[in-house]
């Protein structure tokens, strides 16, 4: 079968084409920008990419044509190639449903859901599943650095994926997960974002309802029982067995019952994990962050599912590294930590800076500033919905720098003016980068927070810096 990708470097099309291709299937794909890594990663497996979405690439009617295309969401109405899709009659779909008619038959999925951490949690979830030999499949909305690719068919019935609560496509509504009909899902938190398809919170917590859904009798829903928006999803209906995970560890030792942490280093890099009132083991890593704690418990709840026992899977992930752009450190120089993370959500931000902050130590110690790098970038962020929030979640750095683009519709500098640190915003990067390379010292720490590629600011920064 010849499948045709339209959107192909965005992460989940590109994991889905690299998932057809191992399957056997002829396989193609254009997108506006044609780029590195991703670009490389599919020219390796011998897809071919093109650039643009000239309809010629479609072939002619009745000849080179592809028996099915798959359209990205972000594809529109006025596409060239979306037009001539329908014009045609060819046959088209979803990523999400082609994802589930064609590779998810007879597998265990295992999904993670929620409005934070669903990369990083997936991608612990796989390593384990891996670690302890259950060869899974998996389709991760980034690279986990355990395995090198976003996803790989696998080689048993376990297949991980990062459900995602985002339409689907122009034609369906629908949230990703809808799809995916897991028989272990992870909830992992639940918040107000994707502000350009929601119109409130209701509108997400519907979603989650309908993946819930989906889930077997025998199957299992899991989640974090102090979250209001996620419990008042589950009580308006679950027909599937339920594990609770406790964010506080004294309500976790009240309830006698579930999953919860005691932390051991404040940082995050050694906790024991608790599951019914018994210890399970210490793990010990190189993560940060109380976001990564709750991360980690949920997928050893989740692989316990499958049949991991917690020890094996503290063990799997005493050796897990980060998915890339997951608070990873990309270089030191000059003896000034440079860190990248995915942060777009102020409460993603607040738990970021919270585990380098236990890191460095305290604010105006020996040990050095922690200097934020922000670009608000995602959709709900442009629009401003966050604003009035986004300064508080910056709190714990010693200063911040953002980036005020072209395309923000709201004075970043006017809502930064009640901060309780020194905000400058910039609407240059070059300045930025000169701003932050004369103001940081030996001892101090950088972190980069971005949805996106940040117009190449991470080296520029790193090279200013060396």
């Amino acid at each position: 079968m010849h499948v045709h990708i339209l959107g192909i470097c965005g992460t989940f099309m590109g994991g889905l084409a690299l998932l057809a291709r191992a399957m056997g299937h002829k396989v193609t794909g254009s997108d506006a920008n044609v780029y590195p890594p991703m670009s490389t990663q599919l020219e390796e497996q011998g897809i071919e990419l093109i650039q643009g979405f000239d309809p010629v690439q479609l072939g002619k009617e009745g000849e080179n044509q592809p028996d099915v295309v798959v359209i990205g969401n972000a594809m529109s109405r006025g596409n060239p190639c979306v037009e001539a899709v329908l014009n045609r009659g060819i046959n088209y779909t979803s990523g999400p449903q082609f994802l589930s008619e064609y590779i998810l038959p007879d597998r265990w999925v295992l999904a993670v859901s929620g409005t934070h951490g669903k990369t990083s949690t997936s991608s612990m979830l796989a390593w384990v599943l891996e670690y302890c030999g259950y060869e899974p499949g998996f389709l991760i909305g980034g690279v986990p650095q355990n395995f090198g690719v976003s996803a790989r068919l696998g080689h048993s019935p376990f297949f991980v994926v990062e459900a995602d609560e985002y339409d689907s496509a122009f034609f369906d509504k629908r949230s990703k997960f809808v799809h995916y009909r897991p028989r272990t899902l992870v909830i992992n938190n639940l918040e107000f974002d994707h502000a350009d398809i929601f119109a409130d919170l209701g509108a997400i917590q519907r979603q989650f309802n309908h993946v819930i859904r989906t889930v077997p009798g025998e199957g299992k829903v899991i989640w974090p029982a102090e979250v209001e928006a996620v419990k008042d999803v589950i009580e308006l209906g679950c027909w599937s067995e339920q594990e609770l995970f406790y964010v506080t560890s004294t309500t976790g030792k009240q309830a006698g019952k579930g999953w919860y942490a005691n932390t051991i280093a404040a940082d995050g890099h050694e906790f024991e994990v608790m599951f019914d009132g018994e210890s399970q083991g210490i793990l010990n890593w190189d993560l940060l962050g109380q976001h990564n704690i709750e991360n980690a418990v949920m997928a050893i709840a989740a692989a316990r599912h499958v049949g991991v026992l917690p020890a094996q899977a503290i063990e799997a992930l005493a050796q897990f590294a980060p998915p890339k752009r997951r608070l990873e450190l990309l270089d030191t120089v000059s003896g000034i930590a440079v860190y990248d993370d995915f942060a777009h959500h102020p409460t993603a931000i607040a738990t970021t800076l919270q585990g380098l902050r236990a890191k460095v130590g305290e604010a105006d110690n020996a040990s050095g500033k922690l200097i934020v790098v922000l670009e608000p970038r995602s959709n709900t962020m442009k629009s401003g919905v966050h604003k009035d929030t986004l300064a508080a979640s910056m709190a714990l750095a010693d200063c911040a720098f953002l980036y005020q683009a072209h395309n923000i519709g709201w004075d970043m500098s006017a809502n930064m003016n009640h901060a309780s640190i020194p905000v400058t915003v910039m609407t240059e990067i070059t300045d930025i980068i000169n701003a932050v390379s004369s103001l940081a010292q030996s001892g101090d720490t950088i972190v980069i927070m971005s949805n996106g590629g940040f117009n190449g600011i991470h080296q520029k920064l790193i090279s200013a810096l060396a």
